[in-house]
């Protein structure tokens, strides 16, 4: 038996049963089938799962789905507009190359977002020491911080 949990994802409503245990990750991938939320460390410490929830980035590995009940949470599925173009950060890390693999892409990009709608980072220093929480094993960062600067003033 399970609790039953409501929420926004991505814009809709979603109610759910879920068991007390079960991470927000787990939640987001296995529950409601929305895989662009990675999962790299199950230990919050690679960011590759960050979510926002209630408009600020979050590790969904780090809480469980019933912490998120009644709250609005959106994913990299849920970023791009309804017609299809992408969000501006997500544009950005397309333009300046600011991935390789991929893998942490969804985790950086929700991460950028949160980084200039709640920190106002715009150096190269202020971006680095923002992502600090997001790793990336194939870029050297470079790029994605390019990235980041172009998406922050796009959103501007």
């Amino acid at each position: 038996m399970g609790t039953k949990i409501t929420l926004t994802v991505n814009g809709a409503s979603v109610t759910r049963e879920v068991d007390a245990q079960t991470l927000l990750s787990e939640f987001i991938r296995e529950t409601l089938r929305l895989t662009g939320t990675h999962v790299g460390c199950d230990t919050s410490q690679c960011g590759a799962c960050t979510v926002h929830l209630n408009g600020r980035a979050v590790k969904s590995c780090n809480m469980l789905a019933v912490q998120a009940a009644g709250a609005e949470l959106t994913t990299i599925e849920g970023l791009a507009a309804a017609d299809g173009s992408l969000h501006p950060m997500q544009a950005a890390f397309r333009a300046c190359h600011g991935l390789q693999c991929g893998f942490c892409t969804p985790g950086m990009v929700m991460s950028a977002i949160d980084l200039v709608q709640h920190h106002n980072c715009s150096s190269e220093e202020q971006i680095r020491a923002g992502l600090d929480g997001n790793l990336c094993r194939c870029t050297g960062y470079h790029n994605i911080v390019k990235a980041v600067a172009q998406g922050a003033a796009a959103m501007k």
